[in-house]
């Protein structure tokens, strides 16, 4: 079973500037909670009970979220407003914090969970990609994969092909009309994209990734890739591509945001 998942919320947010400044883009709200809320709530569906969060010196007010304010739990007391007292409770699970000193890329984040997650299978959660599905969480389908085949297992889309040079790019082989051996993985694709399944912000992984990340070199953007070391992982074992059932939205795009805004807000009335 996977138990703990890791959060990398690090990040500058350079694709929503300038509110992400001053704003954690892992906060900006969707509905009345933010986004990363939705996030954390995936994972406990998902069976998780530990969680990582990845942070940079400029996110302390995620600390903040996920903490108890007792000043506005007792102003919500005096003011005879205890029914508010259930939308401010944290969450049921246990969080962890750690910093990420120098913006060295998703591997570099992920890298630093090594002690947390010592030698178990764990969840990676990327908190910019909204992924709703009301029947079975989005990290769920992949955990159920996991349990079946015992391998590391990445969340797959279809994306447009407008946009498949934003994300890393899948080539596979078909095992189920949903689910993939991947035999490359490339980062970014300027032109000859190998498919249209884009590898977003869902992975399971077995521990032996951390080896991979310890020792790959930098790649695109000067960064410690994790697609580089995912390529080397599945050189060495058999690694999944899951093809994820639900509507997904990319905060980090105003469009997609102002939609997973929109498709809330209908699904909730």
């Amino acid at each position: 079973m996977i138990k703990k998942a890791i959060i990398p919320a690090a990040g500058y947010g350079t694709r929503c500037l300038p509110i992400s400044k001053v704003v954690p883009k892992e906060l900006f709200p969707i509905g009345n909670k933010p986004a990363i809320d939705y996030i954390v709530e995936e994972a406990i569906s998902s069976g998780i009970e530990e969680i990582l969060i990845i942070v940079s010196r400029s996110k302390n007010l995620i600390f903040d979220y996920f903490d108890r304010s007792i000043e506005l739990e007792t102003f919500l007391q005096q003011k005879n407003k205890i029914h508010l007292l259930d939308k401010i409770k944290i969450p049921d699970i246990h969080i962890q914090y750690i910093r990420q000193p120098f913006a060295k890329g998703l591997g570099d984040a992920i890298k630093l969970g090594k002690r947390f997650i010592q030698n178990e299978p764990f969840a990676v959660l990327l908190p910019d990609e909204i992924i709703l599905n009301n029947r079975i969480p989005a990290l769920k389908q992949l955990t159920t994969v996991y349990e079946k085949h015992k391998k590391s297992v990445l969340g797959l889309y279809e994306v447009n092909p407008k946009q498949l040079s934003n994300y890393g790019i899948v080539k596979t082989n078909k095992i189920e009309p949903d689910l993939f051996k991947v035999t490359h993985i490339v980062e970014k694709p300027t032109h000859n994209p190998p498919s249209n399944l884009a590898v977003i912000g869902r992975y399971i992984f077995t521990p032996s990734i951390f080896s991979y990340l310890e020792n790959i070199n930098t790649g695109v953007d000067g960064e410690i890739q994790l697609t580089d070391a995912i390529n080397e992982l599945r050189k060495s074992e058999t690694c999944i591509g899951k093809l994820i059932t639900a509507e997904r939205f990319d905060i980090g795009r105003k469009e997609e945001y102002l939609k997973a805004i929109t498709y809330l807000k209908d699904i909730e009335e």
